[in-house]
C-alpha cells in the first residue's frame, strides 16, 4: 500500500524516544571507540540493509581510520510489525573477509535471529575478528541467545521507526527514533 497522505504518515508517530542530537552524540562516541580499537588494522564495516544504511553512513563518517564498507541484506519482517521468525539472506558480501576485522553495523537487535544467523555465517568465513555494533538493542524481545558487542541505546519493547528503521518501507527518513502507533 502506497502512503501519500502526510497527515496519516504523521499520525503513526506516537512519540520520539531518541532525538537526533542524542543519536549524533552516541555515533560520535562510537566512532572514537572504533578508531581506538581498530587503529592500524584492516577494518571492514558491514551494513545490514536496509535498516542500517543511515547508521552506517554516519558511523563511517565518525571513524577517522582507514576502513572499507560492505553490504548484506537480510529480512525477517517483510511488511508487518512482527518478525516472521524466518531469516532470509537477500544480498551477500562481495569481499573475502578472511583478511579483515569485521564490524557488523546493525540498526536493531530484536529477536536476535537475524544477527545470530549472520554471525554464524560470517564466522565460518574466518575473519580476523568479528563484532556487532547495533544502534538499538531490544533485549526483552530476544528469542535466541545473542548479545551485541556494543549497543548505542537499549530500548523497551516498542515497535520503533526512524533513522533507517521502517514500517512497511516508510519512516526510514525520520532523523530520530520514534515509537510507531498502529492506532
Amino acid at each position: 500500500m502506497k502512503m501519500t497522505d502526510e497527515k496519516q504518515f504523521q499520525s503513526r508517530i506516537s512519540r520520539v524516544l531518541i532525538t537526533e542530537q542524542q543519536i549524533a552524540e552516541a555515533v560520535r562516541a562510537a566512532g572514537e571507540r572504533i578508531d581506538r580499537e581498530y587503529k592500524g588494522k584492516p577494518l571492514l564495516l558491514v551494513s545490514v540493509l536496509k535498516g542500517s544504511y543511515i547508521f552506517l553512513a554516519d558511523i563511517s563518517r565518525a571513524v577517522s581510520i582507514p576502513c572499507e564498507v560492505g553490504f548484506m541484506a537480510a529480512k525477517s519482517y517483510f511488511d508487518g510489525t512482527e518478525s516472521s521468525g524466518n531469516v532470509q539472506i537477500t544480498l551477500d558480501l562481495a569481499q573475502d573477509i578472511s583478511e579483515y576485522h569485521v564490524l557488523i553495523i546493525e540498526d536493531i537487535v530484536d529477536t536476535g535471529r537475524t544477527l545470530s544467523e549472520l554471525v554464524k555465517m560470517l564466522k565460518a568465513r574466518e575473519p580476523l575478528s568479528l563484532k556487532v555494533l547495533t544502534l538499538l538493542d531490544k533485549p526483552d524481545r530476544r528469542v535466541v541467545e545473542f548479545k551485541p558487542d556494543d549497543a548505542l541505546f537499549t530500548i523497551p519493547d516498542h515497535f520503533v521507526i526512524g533513522y533507517g528503521l521502517d514500517c512497511g518501507e516508510y519512516y526510514r527518513n525520520l532523523p530520530y527514533i520514534a515509537e510507531y502507533s498502529e492506532d
